[in-house]
């Protein structure tokens, strides 16, 4: 085989399956046939506030709600639209940042402007990072960029904020950005670029690779969506451990 390259959703899989607790996690690429713009987003949790949610497709927005609404005792940085879309661009994220993005970009200011504005989450000891995304499609083609806001080693009078552009993204490819690098008291958040992942060209197969992979005790929910990059077309999947 030497060095040649498997393009299936195997090495996603695999770095799923050697991380209990990766926490809020981000995939954007390009399916392997060239034809879509590949998106991923998943949620866990550890506490039941954080386990009492579910995706729901909103028309062309993904939003998180309270699978049962007595059971929410917090809805802070756990209920939010993790996917909104803007025109030619999707954006993805971990919190509310999705709105603060929307809208700087509606009155023409940038993702980095917007982004630049926010911080880490206010929950002290993790500071869990604010990850995001956005993806940019225009005559036929796709690009798209990763964002991670973190404290410096927990410390949270430092924020670090750190962008990263893909803009010729290669297809049967993506790149992976989650809030936590492994489970942990505090948890430790992600270090290092968006890791590199392939991408099948099948969304059956790529959603599957992904939420069977995920740690069952902690999953929550998974939103996966590839749209064509000839007609804007989305096709959405939508996983939720309860319901």
């Amino acid at each position: 085989m030497g060095n040649e390259v498997s393009y299936t959703c195997s090495s996603i899989a695999e770095r799923l399956r050697r991380n209990s607790y990766p926490g809020r996690g981000i995939v954007l690429g390009i399916s392997r046939d060239g034809m879509n713009a590949v998106i991923a987003y998943f949620t866990m949790g550890r506490s039941v506030n954080s386990r009492n949610r579910i995706f729901i497709n909103d028309g062309m927005a993904i939003k998180n709600k309270a699978f049962d609404i007595s059971k929410l005792s917090d809805p802070t940085n756990v209920i939010y639209d993790p996917i909104r879309i803007l025109d030619n661009m999707t954006i993805v994220t971990n919190g509310n940042q999705t709105d603060t993005i929307f809208d700087f970009i509606s009155i023409d200011n940038s993702f980095e402007d917007a982004l630049t504005s926010r911080t880490f989450e206010d929950d002290p000891p993790n500071y869990t990072p604010r990850i995001s995304g956005i993806v940019e499609i225009a005559a036929g083609k796709a690009k798209y960029k990763l964002s991670i806001l973190k404290s410096m080693d927990g410390d949270p009078s430092s924020a670090l904020r750190f962008f990263f552009n893909f803009d010729e993204p290669v297809s049967g490819t993506g790149h992976f950005i989650h809030t936590y690098s492994g489970d942990g008291d505090p948890l430790p958040s992600f270090e290092g670029e968006p890791k590199l992942v392939e991408i099948c060209s099948d969304i059956d197969e790529f959603t599957d690779a992904i939420w069977s992979s995920l740690n069952e005790d902690n999953k929550v929910s998974l939103a996966t969506r590839f749209i064509s990059l000839e007609t804007g077309k989305t096709e959405t999947r939508i996983e939720n451990k309860l319901g």
